[in-house]
């Protein structure tokens, strides 16, 4: 059984699958609003148009994506990191300054005793990354 992520927006869902698009050519698989929810009771008309629920493809891991409860707070991921490994140093200058675009870089690109490219960012919805040239 794979484990995959499930990372909640708070209301920023649309934002973060366009970011991760761009950045990462992430392909949305599947996307549930919550107006389309069986129980008209889940349907507020203020989160009507937010993302209940997504499932998204980056490279060949499966990421899950929901507004969650839409509170209108920052969302705080922590404890936690997706690792990104990519087969050359190109890829992986690519994606780090895709995802660093509005972030913040918590370990700047560089080689290291286990990779030739490695570095550790936070992107610009507070998500822990962790690229590097896998081995």
């Amino acid at each position: 059984m794979p484990v995959q992520p499930y990372l909640f927006f708070n209301g920023r869902c649309d934002e973060a699958i366009e970011f991760y698009q761009q950045a990462l050519g992430a392909e949305v698989v599947m996307l549930m609003r919550f107006k389309q929810a069986p129980d008209p009771s889940m349907i507020r008309p203020d989160t009507a148009e937010k993302i209940m629920h997504a499932r998204l493809r980056i490279g060949d891991a499966v990421v899950l994506v929901s507004d969650g409860m839409c509170t209108g707070e920052p969302q705080k991921f922590e404890g936690f990191s997706l690792t990104l490994g990519a087969s050359s140093a190109e890829e992986v200058d690519r994606a780090f300054n895709a995802l660093a675009e509005g972030g913040e870089v918590r370990m700047p690109l560089d080689k290291t005793f286990f990779s030739p490219r490695f570095g550790m960012l936070t992107d610009k919805f507070g998500v822990g990354w962790i690229i590097l040239v896998e081995a």
